[in-house]
Formats: C-alpha cells, structure tokens, sequence
C-alpha cells in the first residue's frame, strides 16, 4: 500500500499470480479540518489514519485472496483448469495483459464497510489493553509481590521505569513471537519490499525492482519506528508527570484503573510529539541525537521487515508507480484524479508496458 497527498493505490499478488492493482482517492481529515495540519495535532491524525489504512489494506488483501481461491474452486469442480481469453471481466485483453475493472465490478468490498470499523475498535482496545494496561497492573502487582511502596504506588518513578521496561518487552516479544507466523513473515517481506521501493523513489533512481532490490529494508519514517518513539517518549513523559498526580481512592485497584486512564488519555499528545521527532529525523537523518532518538525503531524493524523476493518487490513497485501516477494526474486535473478504479494484469511486465513512461 502506498499513499500521496490526495491518491492511495493498493497492489495484491492474486491465488493465480496475476496483479492486482486499485486506485482510489485520499481525502486526509486535515484537508477538511485546519488545525489538524498543526505540529502536534497531526501526530495523532496520522496515527489514527494510518491504522485505519493499514487494517483497510490487509482486509482488501484477505477478501482479493478469498475470492480468487473461491474462483480456483469453482473451476476446478467444472473441470476447467484455467481461465479463457475473453471469458469475463479478470480475463486479459489482447492488447496489453491487463483487464479493465470498473470500481464496483466483482470488487471486494472496500475498507468503508461497517466491518472494517468494528475491527479497527477492536484492535485498538486490545493493543490499548496490551500496550498500556497490563504493565501498568504487572508493575502494580509486583510492587505488592516485592512489599515495595514505591514499586506499587503507581506514580513514582520506579514505577514508571519498571513500566516502562516492561512494556518494551511485551511490545518487542510480541512482534517477534508473530515474526515466526508464515503468513505474518510474509506480510513483514512485503513491508521489506515497500521500504525497498521507498528508498529508490526518493534517491531519484529509476523505478525498477533491480534498483528496489539494492535498497536497505530500515526506513525511518517506518510505522514501528514511530511505535517506537512513542513508548520511549511515554516513559519519560509518564515519569515527570505522574509524582504531580495524587490518588483518588483509598481503594488501590481503583486509583490504579484511574492512572491507567490518565496514561491513555497523555497518548494523544505524547503521539503528537513522537510524530514531530520521526519527521525531523526524516529531514536530517544524520542529526546525532535523532539517529540516537530513532535507532531502537530502526532495530525493531529488523524484526517487522524482512529482505523480500523480486516477486514481493514487484507488486510494492506496482503501488508506487500506480500512486505516482495517479497523484501527477490529480495535480493536473483533480477529475480525473478523483477516478476510483481496479486493473488486473497478466503480471508485472504486463504493467510495466501499460505504464510505460510513468
């Protein structure tokens, strides 16, 4: 998945190796709403978008493999091995390799459907319930393990650290124990593959998977190294201010439940501030503190990246073109840019010849 300013375009490898390619238009919540192109509103506004993103591309990939499993089933039960030229709107035309697709047209659903949304909560709660509360109670209960004060008072700055800690832990052990998951390593080579495609667009080099192919996988502008810098900015935001933050109860489960809402509710602008040091870390890469401030993200990724095939490398380059593409366009003509659509094509040199010149 790839995204500009005002296009996104989302490239899937189908169950019979063909590309699959959609196009549609970007409208960022900023555009509607000033004040969330501001530096610390947009951290939060690119987070929250991005994950809404992320899950609408992994459901569009899930739903592109079902349905063409589901066509290889059926085919197999007319006892037709393949499909014929012509036969429908996923056969390829004579010309190029590739069948038009309107946007509806035996489309899987797009990430607008009502599910999408449920999920998007639902990962959410679970990362916030993950993430935020349970270190927060092991740190409280491993006070009242250890007869510690301090360890089980929920502000002081033991407790933050102890927090702290453990919560690098449980996020690196996470993303490492699902890196052994087949299906999730794939997904971590196609994000190898994307990073890969990156590099080569903004070094200037021609969009081919050769040069793809020689770019590193650790992009700092990465997701995970934002994740990242929001954990490490959260223990030393949640030490200074906790000690300030007095208890509300004399139940202790209670004021614990209350300073894990309090930590919930600083993620939003500690996201502000994390995004602002990614994007200056973008800007000046070889700024010695920043590359102090982003390397733990960069290691992360050598877990959530992993070196991709040319095959992966190619369906990542297919959504940079496709959204380059469709981004000059809308600077020329906003119309046509707004065209939402779907090609599939015979492969990727059947691609590259339609956009040949792109």
């Amino acid at each position: 998945m790839m995204r500009s300013p005002n296009c996104l375009a989302v490239a899937v490898r189908t169950p019979k190796g063909r590309l699959l390619v959609r196009q549609r238009r970007w409208v960022s919540l900023a555009t509607r709403h000033k004040f969330l192109r501001w530096p610390f509103f947009r951290g939060i506004l690119v987070l929250g978008e991005s994950l809404h993103n992320g899950i609408s591309t992994l459901n569009f990939s899930a739903l592109v493999q079902e349905q063409g499993l589901r066509e290889i089933e059926e085919e197999k039960k007319a006892g037709s091995g393949q499909n014929v030229a012509g036969s429908g709107p996923h056969s390829p035309d004579h010309a190029g390799g590739a069948a038009r697709m309107g946007s509806g047209q035996n489309a899987p659903a797009d990430g607008s459907a009502p599910s999408l949304w449920i999920t998007l909560a639902v990962a959410i709660v679970m990362a916030l319930a993950l993430f935020a509360a349970l270190p927060h109670f092991l740190t409280w209960g491993l006070g009242l393990l250890l007869g510690s004060d301090d360890l089980a008072s929920g502000t002081s700055f033991l407790f933050q650290v102890v927090d702290g800690i453990i919560k690098l832990a449980i996020f690196l052990g996470y993303v490492w124990g699902i890196s052994f998951i087949p299906d999730i390593r794939r997904v971590f080579m196609y994000h190898g593959a994307e990073h890969k495609c990156i590099y080569a667009f903004e070094k200037g080099l021609a969009l081919t998977v050769e040069n793809a192919a020689l770019q590193t996988t650790l992009h700092p502008r990465c997701g995970t190294s934002f994740l990242l810098v929001v954990l490490l900015i959260a223990i030393l935001v949640f030490t200074v201010v906790f000690p300030f933050i007095p208890p509300i109860s004399e139940i202790g489960l209670l004021n614990q439940a209350f300073f894990v809402l309090v930590k919930l509710l600083l993620l939003f602008p500690i996201a502000g501030v994390s995004y602002e040091v990614i994007r200056l870390a973008g800007r000046k890469p070889d700024h010695r503190l920043l590359r102090l401030l982003i390397w733990p993200g960069l290691a992360t990724q050598r877990i959530t990246t992993r070196n991709p095939d040319s095959a992966q490398i190619e369906v990542a380059m297919a959504s940079l073109v496709t959204v380059l593409a469709a981004e000059k366009t809308f600077a020329e003509d906003p119309s046509k840019g707004a065209v939402e659509g779907q090609l599939e094509y015979e492969d990727f040199a059947a691609f590259r010849e339609e956009r040949a010149g792109t």
